[in-house]
């Protein structure tokens, strides 16, 4: 299995003494030094893997890796990519939902590596981005046993009382679909380089057709392919979740819409999201339609309402990018991945009012 970190990018580099400095006496083992590399995958917060030197004796009593998340270069909107509370977050849920990684330290001094950042556990396992391993197309009906495995694992996270466990205290379920539409709406604002009559469009369509709520439950926010570590191996079930940032409580079809804004296009073609690619659009997968039927089927929960969540998603998801893009046109970052990011908004875009046009 080819290796998950690389070299550091230009521009992202962290000084590891000032790290190692700062972390003696909170991260065990830490005081005999570490090295950084970079989790290459993702487009905003910057993830990093920290590896502690061996002891002399061999046999170190902590773990010898560990995670470290921070935010993106540069200025963020208001409320995005706050570490402080994923930290908070991933504390909260990880003694009910295990898929949850632990988290172990917050330092919310931005002078320390000039940005808040915490450190959690490494956990191993496949992430499915554009290609499939070869070990994994070598398993029968591999596509069928994934999309099984990852579809139960939102039935898992929806399942936890949050009333019982206390994780209500993570959001405000009252309110909470205006609310989300609220806050994109003014974060497209904030972030948009030109302008775009169909987004205006669909903001105002998703005003006037709020949906009723369903009972509130924890709702990850980004729940797709590459956020999920599948177990190596077997690949028969979800090793992790990752990226908590957006996570909160609230309708569980807020997170179903979403996902599924990232799932097959396949039985719509015409509709396909520009520019974004997923496994599970190649054969054996399952459909939009299976998706929300399985789902439906474990949980029981009523999805006449699946199609406005499925627009709101694919709003929040133009707004994702074009706030990444925005970065990239202030110069705030040089990845050149963020490019085309523009194009990308205005295909999904279309898309949004495409499905927006089949609710009417």
């Amino acid at each position: 299995m080819p290796p998950d970190t690389s070299a550091v990018r230009r521009g992202e580099e962290l000084n590891a003494s000032a790290l190692a400095d700062y972390l003696k006496g909170k991260i065990e083992g830490v005081e005999r030094g570490i090295s950084v590399e970079q989790f290459p995958g993702g487009h905003s917060n910057l993830t990093y893997l920290l590896k502690i030197a061996p002891s002399s004796t061999g046999t170190p009593a902590c773990a010898s890796e560990y995670v470290l998340r921070r935010g993106p270069l540069g200025p963020v909107a208001p409320k995005a990519h706050d570490m402080a509370r994923e930290f908070h977050v991933l504390h909260a849920a990880h003694p009910h939902f295990p898929e949850a990684p632990n988290v172990y330290h917050l330092c919310e001094d931005p002078a320390v590596i000039g940005a808040v950042f915490f450190v959690m556990e490494r956990r191993r396992g496949v992430i499915l981005r554009n290609k499939i391993p070869p070990e994994l197309e070598a398993i029968s009906r591999y596509p069928r046993r994934i999309s099984e495995a990852f579809i139960d694992c939102l039935v898992r996270l929806h399942e936890i009382d949050v009333s019982a466990t206390g994780l209500i205290a993570l959001g405000k379920p009252e309110g909470f679909v205006e609310r989300q539409l609220r806050g994109w709406t003014d974060r497209w604002n904030r972030a948009k380089t030109e302008d775009l009559p169909q987004m205006d469009r669909v903001v105002a369509w998703l005003a006037q057709n709020l949906p009723p709520s369903l009972p509130p439950t924890l709702v990850h926010n980004d729940y797709k392919l590459d956020n999920v570590m599948l177990r190596a191996g077997t690949f028969d079930r979800i090793e992790a979740v990752l990226d908590w940032e957006m996570a909160t409580v609230g309708d569980p079809l807020s997170d179903l819409g979403l996902t599924l804004c990232y799932w097959a296009w396949a039985s719509a073609p015409e509709l396909r999201a520009m520019g974004l690619q997923a496994p599970s659009t190649m054969p054996g997968w399952y459909s939009r339609d299976e998706f929300a039927a399985h789902y439906a089927e474990r949980t029981g929960r009523d999805l006449r309402h699946l199609g406005y969540h499925e627009v709101l998603g694919v709003f929040k998801l133009a707004v994702i990018l074009q706030q990444i893009y925005f970065r990239f046109h202030v110069g705030q970052t040089q990845d050149e991945r963020f490019r085309n990011f523009d194009a990308r908004v205005r295909g999904l875009a279309q898309l949004a009012e495409s499905l927006m046009e089949k609710q009417k």
